[in-house]
Parts: C-alpha cells; sequence; structure tokens
C-alpha cells in the first residue's frame, strides 16, 4: 500500500512539472505554429474580418 501510494504522489507530481515545462517552453501561438505560405492567419482571415456575422456590411449593399 506504501507503494501504491508513493507512486500515485510521483505520477500527479510529475503530471504537475510536466504542465508547468510544456507551457513555459513548447507552448507557441497559433499564428506562429501555423503560418505559412499557403495559410491565412492574422486579421483579415478572422470571422469578423470577412463579415461571416451574418449580416451584410453595412458599407456594401446588396441587390
Amino acid at each position: 500500500m506504501k507503494a501504491f501510494i508513493s507512486s500515485v504522489i510521483f505520477v500527479l507530481a510529475m503530471a504537475v512539472v510536466a504542465g508547468y515545462v510544456l507551457e513555459g517552453y513548447f507552448a507557441v501561438p497559433a499564428d506562429a505554429a501555423f503560418a505559412r505560405e499557403s495559410v491565412r492567419v492574422g486579421v483579415e482571415g478572422s470571422i469578423e474580418h470577412r463579415h461571416f456575422s451574418g449580416d451584410a456590411p453595412v458599407t456594401e449593399q446588396v441587390r
């Protein structure tokens, strides 16, 4: 029983350490991680910029 409890504590400690290490050293923002010449990442590729809210933009006239 003592070995089981110590192994559970060890696994939990390793999970916490791994979480901090992965978040601190390996976290890359999506716009940097997926930046390729064929991928639109940024303001011009966003839903708000392309007016996908369902309403027509104010500057354009719908015919």
